[in-house]
């Protein structure tokens, strides 16, 4: 979700699925007013939806931004037959961890 897409979602005031986990984070000043701001340019929409909703973003992106390296291992060929190799950079491993954890939050969820 692009910034711009938080900006309408928060317009629309949608509700996503949360875990049961809870972060406690204390903001730099700087960040707590921007929050707060947005908290009222867009009352539909609590402080904690924000920062869940720009959390969400920033992963988003961060994960988007992890760089592809390529590998050793071929795991497919592309259309022209050209091999496609497996990527030994760190996003395989994000992806990995993150189901990881999810399957977890789920699990916590349900008791």
């Amino acid at each position: 979700m692009s910034f711009k897409d938080l900006l309408d979602h928060w317009q629309r005031n949608a509700r996503p699925a949360l875990s049961a986990t809870e972060y406690a984070v204390r903001l730099p000043v700087d960040d707590a007013a921007r929050i707060q701001a947005l908290a009222e340019m867009y009352p539909g929409a609590s402080r904690e939806q924000i920062i869940t909703d720009l959390i969400n973003a920033a992963l988003t992106e961060l994960a988007a931004s992890m760089p592809y390296v390529k590998g050793s291992k071929v795991i497919s060929r592309d259309e022209q037959g050209d091999p496609i190799y497996e990527d030994a950079g760190p996003t395989s491993r994000f992806i990995e961890l993150t189901r990881k954890y999810r399957k977890k939050l789920v699990a916590a969820n349900k008791d």
